[in-house]
């Protein structure tokens, strides 16, 4: 760590997994795999759904543009996380370090809450059948998209500039690419305003989405138990299991990264949990 105001700092360094470089190499084969895999598949979901004029439905539009994300989130890290892998400490200027935190948390803020707008749609569709083509009408889905963009855009550029325009006592990054909590052990002096900040920004970006799920498949639940046909509720609940196995799974593991505070942060434990958010997730999707 170096002493000192270093807020004129030009680059910083990436540690990565050096805690086990020993599994550096198998690692580097594994997420490569994983990436090349993740890439062809929401490519091939997108390129059916587009060209299948049968699938021009609310779900499938959203399953589109989930791909899209999915594709664009990984593609922010991943090139970063096979680089460190190969390497070991990589050097990455302040800009682009500051641009890859950006464009993380855009695409992750904005698939939080593009799950929030899927929910909404098995909602309408399980709940209020007989309404779900002119309540989920092709404007109301487009407007759910574009305000998924628009959260993602302010929750980017707000923890971007909350956490580059802070004096910093450091420039090692114990993570794999530029990751919130790591860079805020960082900041000098009093980091507790910032942390609040950040939490403040996360209940907004990751709870709020939640809350709003929990409450689409409460009522979901309730409808499907009450359907007299044994057909029509494994048929309803199979519209719905694999994007609450997915939501499960992303807000669980991001909820733990930055809805805690920071002095319980452990850096090997978070780099598995972002992991967890970054890779895994986005190969469950398809």
């Amino acid at each position: 760590m170096i002493l000192g105001n270093l807020s004129g700092v030009s680059e910083f360094r990436l540690m990565g997994f050096s805690e086990i470089s020993h599994l550096q190499p198998l690692l580097f084969v594994v997420l490569l795999s994983l990436y090349i895999l993740i890439l062809v598949a929401n490519t091939v979901i997108a390129y059916i759904i587009n060209s299948d004029n049968t699938l021009h439905t609310p779900m499938y539009f959203f399953l589109t543009q989930l791909s899209c994300l999915d594709i664009c989130y990984l593609s922010v890290i991943i090139p970063t996380i096979l680089e460190n892998l190969l390497v070991g400490t990589v050097s990455i200027s302040k800009t682009r370090c500051a641009m890859q935190m950006f464009f993380f948390l855009f695409f992750g803020v904005a698939e939080c809450f593009l799950l929030a707008a899927m929910s909404l749609d098995r909602y309408f569709a399980i709940c209020y059948p007989l309404h779900y083509t002119i309540t989920m009408s092709s404007r109301v889905c487009r407007s759910l998209v574009a305000g998924s963009y628009i959260c993602g855009t302010a929750v980017g550029l707000v923890h971007t500039l909350i956490t580059f325009t802070s004096p910093l006592c450091g420039s090692a990054i114990n993570h794999f690419f530029c990751e919130i909590q790591p860079l805020l052990d960082l900041l000098c002096g009093n980091t507790f305003p910032s942390e609040i900040q950040v939490i403040v920004v996360a209940v907004f970006a990751i709870l709020s989405p939640f809350l709003l799920i929990i409450y689409s498949y409460i009522c979901i639940i309730a409808t499907i138990l009450q359907m007299a046909s044994a057909e029509s509720r494994q048929k309803a609940f199979s519209t719905c299991s694999s994007h609450l196995l997915v939501v499960t799974l992303f807000y669980g593991t991001a909820g733990s990264v930055y809805l805690r505070p920071k002095y319980s942060y452990c850096a090997s434990v978070d780099k598995f949990l972002s992991l967890s958010y970054s890779v895994v997730t986005p190969l469950l999707n398809p």
